[in-house]
């Protein structure tokens, strides 16, 4: 018998529907019966590794332009975005948006990871870039995400001017493409299932109820109360 379910998810802090995933299967887990159970794993996967930042430059505008169409066109599908993560208990603002390359943060990412802490420091993250218009490349922001997480601030500092966990996060993607990942959020559940996107919770609910039926995994001891006395006592849409 195993006692834990891996999930793993392959994501890029600049991607909005990586954000609103998250959400979708921690919605999941609130309905599973052996969430504690499970390991979460975060990949790193840029959306465009070689992306440097125009000065100015908006994510409408930016996106128009990739995609070849109007800022019309580019401004209704940020709309439906922040309507469908509004949905989702999600606050977005692209217009404060700042454009910027990915690869800091998820070395960053890599080194919480190190410390059980790549949950809390994705959901800083995304809150950063999606919600307070912050720059995720800027170290200024990413020490002080990583300090708010938890990580230690020398280690932190240790990543500036370096390709510390640069290997890691080109590991990661290199694994994607093998497994034929080619777009973000992705998640693979036991090495045997995977659910591509930002699918409906019960989606997620299902494929970890499948999952664990058929990875014969045993679940963790539940205490029945949690006294505090009588006992002594580390993260191009379409």
């Amino acid at each position: 018998m195993k006692n834990q379910l891996k999930v793993q998810i392959w994501s890029d802090v600049m991607c909005p529907f990586c954000y609103i995933g998250k959400r979708k299967i921690e919605e999941a887990l609130t309905q599973f019966e052996n969430k504690d159970s499970i390991e979460i794993e975060w990949k790193s996967f840029e959306l465009d590794p070689s992306f440097k930042a125009t000065p100015n430059e908006s994510i409408a505008d930016h996106l128009a332009d990739k995609y070849g169409r109007d800022r019309d066109w580019a401004e209704s599908m940020l709309e439906n975005t922040t309507q469908t993560a509004k949905s989702n208990g999600l606050d977005f603002h692209f217009e404060k948006s700042i454009l910027a390359n990915s690869l800091n943060a998820h070395r960053l990412i890599h080194l919480a990871k190190k410390h059980n802490l790549a949950n809390e420091l994705e959901e800083l993250l995304f809150k950063a870039y999606f919600t307070e218009g912050k720059n995720v490349n800027d170290w200024n922001t990413l020490q002080e995400i990583g300090q708010k997480t938890g990580l230690p601030v020398d280690e932190i500092k240790q990543l500036i001017n370096t390709d510390i966990y640069t290997k890691d996060v080109r590991q990661d993607q290199q694994e994607a493409q093998k497994i034929g990942v080619t777009g973000v959020p992705f998640f693979v559940f036991d090495n045997k299932y995977a659910i591509s996107g930002a699918q409906p919770t019960e989606v997620f609910l299902k494929t970890l109820d499948k999952a664990w039926e058929e990875g014969n995994f045993e679940t963790k001891l539940k205490l029945q109360n949690t006294p505090d006395e009588n006992s002594c006592g580390i993260d191009g849409c379409e």
